[in-house]
């Protein structure tokens, strides 16, 4: 365990770190730190590597300039001895590549790598366009057009051009004099190497970098220090304030770290400690005293509930009394009124001939509204008594089957279409399967009934959606159940029928019967076009209902 703890508590430490707002601040200023100084560092070496280009230009011109003069005065005097033992000398000094002279034809006259000598360069090509883009070449060159730089074994060659210019000596000397109009004589192509300036850019650039490297962990260093003690502390302090006040130790109070925007934070989080502590104080109280104000008016309204039950028990005990005695009454005025006329004519001495046919009718007639009346007693203790429940697995589909097959003989003589819709794999139900047999026969021999003239009667089973329930219905096309009566068709002694073929108890009966077992029915009609009555069951049933109460309810 203690290990387990400690691991638990390793863990949460680094979720606080990763995911804390110290760590995203530092994360975010870090990115920002190292993108500026990125830029910034970029912008300072392209400036570095732009000033020695610079830098290298200027020399570069100086000393194209420097060999233009040298080389003027053997030029001059036509020693081309003298000026190629010039050019080879200054052609080895170090950082030189090589130096050629070009006539006005793009002839290479002098090169200090010989090879090149006499060879004709295309004046069309980039190096020369700049020169030779009109009918004639121009007496002056912008100073950005006198440059290019190449690659040439492995490193980067600045080449510069200066033109040589035709000058007055040069136009009268009797050695080689070229007409006055003639401006441009050849240029003087000098190649300098850049790898020296290539290698203090690149040591430019490492320093740069080691620079930037340990300025940014400086800053990013403080940065953290900086948010650690004014950020992640004052946080630390709130967020273990919370957590005390999860914990129920309302009114805790933190120590303000500073009168910034967290100090004011950490005065509204007191404020609000102390104020949670005195509603809790002032809730406390009042429970108490909803307590006892509960506790006196539940004592009330428990009294108050038992006289309203009793109330509605003696009011339905007498409309139960009422309906039983008016449905009995009549048999019984029949059974008395018969009775007292046998009994006048025994005192006369009529009872032979056609009286004693009379006489015989008069009694059988007594004896089906004795039938009657014993029949609708037996309804009624059927009704009201608490019959035991033989509750076990049943397949409700098995049970419809069977009831259907009971009536099977009487749908046929009644002409009516029996289509059961059994649904398959249903799964099996905990009830009576007696009780819930005795219900479905009930409803089908209703359907049977409301049709007369012939018909179809659907029987489905399926399981619903919650998988907890198993619900059945049973559907005819008969005459319909108006809609007045729905309300009250579950009461007892309401029916459709005629009196003397029905006493009104049967949905009552099995409305008891599926509450018992923890289900609903329901009925929906409409005149002409046929009932429906749904009947829905647990899986397993809940604890019993009473049925007397259950009886009484249903008469209310």
């Amino acid at each position: 365990m203690p290990e387990t703890d400690h691991t638990r508590k390793a863990a949460g430490i680094w979720l606080r770190l990763r995911h804390g707002l110290g760590t995203k601040l530092i994360s975010l200023l870090t990115v920002a730190l190292i993108v500026i100084f990125a830029v910034l560092a970029w912008l300072t070496i392209r400036l570095h590597r732009r000033h020695l280009e610079a830098a290298a230009l200027v020399s570069a011109e100086r000393v194209s300039d420097v060999i233009t003069r040298s080389t003027s005065y053997y030029m001059l005097r036509n020693d081309r001895e003298g000026l190629y033992h010039t050019m080879n000398t200054m052609a080895n000094e170090p950082g030189m590549e090589k130096i050629r002279i070009f006539d006005r034809d793009g002839r290479i006259t002098y090169s200090s790598a010989s090879a090149e000598m006499n060879r004709v360069v295309d004046k069309d090509a980039e190096a020369c366009y700049a020169c030779h883009a009109h009918a004639q070449p121009l007496s002056k060159l912008n100073r950005p057009d006198r440059f290019r730089v190449y690659r040439a074994n492995g490193k980067r060659v600045l080449a510069i051009i200066t033109p040589i210019e035709n000058q007055p000596s040069c136009s009268t000397a009797e050695c080689h004099a070229h007409p006055a109009d003639q401006k441009i004589l050849g240029v003087v192509d000098t190649h300098l190497s850049l790898a020296r300036a290539d290698a203090q850019v690149a040591e430019g650039t490492g320093l740069m970098l080691v620079y930037d490297t340990v300025a940014m962990l400086c800053i990013a260093l403080l940065i953290a220090f900086f948010i650690h003690h004014f950020v992640g502390e004052p946080l630390k302090k709130l967020r273990a304030g919370t957590e005390k006040l999860s914990t129920g130790n309302l009114g805790y109070q933190i120590q303000a770290p500073s009168n910034d925007e967290l100090g004011d934070l950490a005065q509204s989080f007191n404020a609000m400690s102390l104020q949670l502590q005195a509603a809790n104080e002032e809730i406390v109280a009042w429970a108490h005293t909803l307590e006892d104000r509960v506790a006196q008016k539940t004592e009330e309204l428990r009294r108050t509930h038992d006289e309203v039950l009793h109330v509605e028990t003696m009011a339905s005990l007498g409309k139960l009394a009422a309906v039983v005695a008016h449905e009995i009454n009549n048999p019984l005025a029949g059974i008395l009124t018969y009775a007292k006329l046998l009994r006048k004519w025994v005192d006369r001495g009529e009872t032979s001939g056609e009286k004693k046919y009379e006489a015989m009718q008069c009694l059988d007639l007594v004896a089906s509204e004795s039938r009657r009346c014993g029949e609708l007693c037996k309804n009624l203790l059927s009704f009201s008594r608490t019959a035991p429940m033989n509750v076990e697995g049943t397949d409700i589909n098995s049970v419809v089957e069977r009831c259907l097959l009971l009536v099977h003989h009487n749908l046929e003589l009644a002409a009516i279409d029996s289509r059961p819709e059994l649904a398959p794999g249903l799964p099996r139900i905990q009830c009576d399967p007696t009780q819930i047999e005795q219900v479905l026969l009930a409803l089908v021999m209703n359907a049977l009934d409301a049709m007369p003239h012939g018909g179809t009667l659907s029987v489905r089973t399926d399981l619903l959606e919650d998988l907890q329930q198993v619900e059945i219905q049973v559907l005819d096309d008969g005459a319909g159940i108006q809609a007045e009566i729905l309300p009250t068709i579950f009461e007892p002694f309401v029916t459709t029928k005629d009196r003397s073929h029905g006493t009104g108890l049967g949905l009552a009966v099995s409305r008891s019967i599926i509450e018992r077992h923890s289900g609903k029915i329901t009925v929906h009609s409409e005149v002409g076009k046929g009932t429906t009555v749904t009947i829905t069951l647990p899986l397993t049933p809940a604890a019993q209902l009473p049925v007397v109460a259950g009886a009484l309810h249903t008469c209310t």
